[in-house]
């Protein structure tokens, strides 16, 4: 009894369905920049640097706030009884203190510090379109190189279904042959077998695009199970760019801005500090006439840094040292950079002269199915060489299907360093 004919009724249904979709391109067709742009919108980690950069603009604004007049009501109330004698020392806390006031106080800053304060905002704010950027592209070239992988299989199911179709056709002359005593029975079960096998092969195959497809699904953080169709991915190398444009580079740039941004921040922060003040209230000993006691008072305090044990020294050691780790990195990645680049352009030039070799070879594996067909129509083909003849198409077609594929991926990584 045949493969085919133990299967149960509901996998016989499925299987032709499966055929029916694929072949005459019903269900919904998606194209890879509505998978990429799903993903950019759901992705968690891009809302996140978003986040933190309206969360950058608050603390922006609250470096402005800090330097505006700060105004605070003050009560401080004491009571300090003696007796015999024995108490606190009344000329320092005049028995009792009452104390009910209003208090501005202001931070006098240069517009230059302040100006080096926002900056710092600006860049970390610049840090994070870069991080923003790169995440970006990361998500973007996984749910690319995932449309390929499924959408690979989806050719593959293709093909097999149409080889599929050639090989029952076949099938049903050799049957009529095989009758009239032209072909010997084990040709014809040899036949029937690989046919049979072809079958399994598309089973595997269909089971093997809906698992892509979720996990395509999976990146993209989309709910649905439906069966699609793939379009052909439109994807070409961008023109190659200069590493420092790249964004991955940018990066580098934005980090030594930070770290002259962090100099010039430790001179401001060791300039002296003007600070003026304005009080009113009341404040009475209740000693003579505390009524009168309501009254008001301004000042100015300055501060200047004399010795704090070399601390500003320490700090720019620190600067310069993390000044060279940037570099280190810089320097690396450039190496790195290149060296993916020059790999990536002689991988795709190798697998193109394997597609261009493989695209030879099926115009002759094609020709022999062709005479194979035309000698199996007047019964003067060996089944064995026939056979022979359709495992060396499918073998060269899927070698075509896979290097095309692995062509698209290695576009995609070339793409993914190339991004500016």
């Amino acid at each position: 009894m045949y493969i085919f004919n133990i299967l149960s009724k509901k996998t016989k249904l499925i299987f032709i369905l499966s055929i029916f979709f694929f072949a005459n391109g019903f269900g919904q067709q998606k194209q890879l920049q509505d998978y990429i742009n799903v993903g950019l919108d759901n992705s968690p980690l891009l809302k996140d640097l978003k986040n933190q950069k309206a969360v950058n603009l608050v603390d922006s604004l609250k470096i402005l706030a800090g330097y505006q007049v700060q105004v605070n009501g003050i009560s401080t109330n004491s009571f300090s009884p003696s007796s015999n004698g024995w108490g606190y020392d009344y000329a320092i806390t005049n028995g009792t203190s009452f104390t009910q006031q209003v208090v501005a106080t202001k931070k006098l800053v240069s517009k230059e510090n302040l100006a080096n304060q926002h900056e710092a905002i600006r860049l970390l704010n610049e840090s994070l379109n870069v991080s923003g950027k790169i995440s970006a592209q990361d998500l973007s070239k996984s749910i690319t190189a995932q449309y390929i992988t499924a959408y690979g299989i989806h050719q593959q199911i293709i093909f097999n279904l149409s080889l599929l179709d050639l090989l029952k056709k076949e099938v049903a002359i050799l049957k009529v042959y095989t009758e009239k005593g032209i072909y010997k029975q084990t040709d014809y079960l040899n036949f029937i077998i690989t046919t049979q096998q072809q079958e399994i092969v598309n089973y595997q195959l269909a089971a093997q695009y809906q698992n892509e497809i979720a996990s395509l699904n999976y990146l993209c953080g989309i709910k649905d199970t439906a069966s699609v169709l793939l379009a052909d991915p439109i994807i070409k190398i961008e023109p190659l760019a200069e590493i420092e444009r790249t964004i991955y580079y940018q990066q580098f740039i934005v980090d030594s801005f930070k770290l002259k941004n962090n100099i010039a921040q430790v001179e401001y922060n060791y300039k002296p500090k003007l600070n003026v003040y304005a009080d009113g209230g009341f404040l009475s000993s209740f000693s003579y006439m505390g009524y009168k006691n309501f009254g008001a008072s301004a000042g100015v305090s300055l501060t200047v840094p004399i010795y704090d044990g070399n601390q500003k020294k320490m700090q720019f050691t620190k600067i310069k040292i993390a000044e060279q780790t940037r570099q280190d990195y810089r320097d690396f990645f450039m190496k790195q950079y290149d060296q993916q680049i020059i790999q990536l352009l002689q991988q795709l030039t190798a697998t193109n002269k394997v597609i261009v070799q493989a695209e030879k070879q099926i115009v002759l594996t094609e020709t022999l199915i062709d005479a194979n067909k035309k000698l199996l129509e007047i019964g003067e083909v060996k089944i064995t060489d026939y056979i022979l003849a359709i495992n060396g198409y499918l073998n060269t077609k899927n070698t075509i299907t896979q290097n095309t594929i692995n062509k698209l991926q290695i576009i995609n990584q070339i793409n993914y360093w190339n991004k500016k």
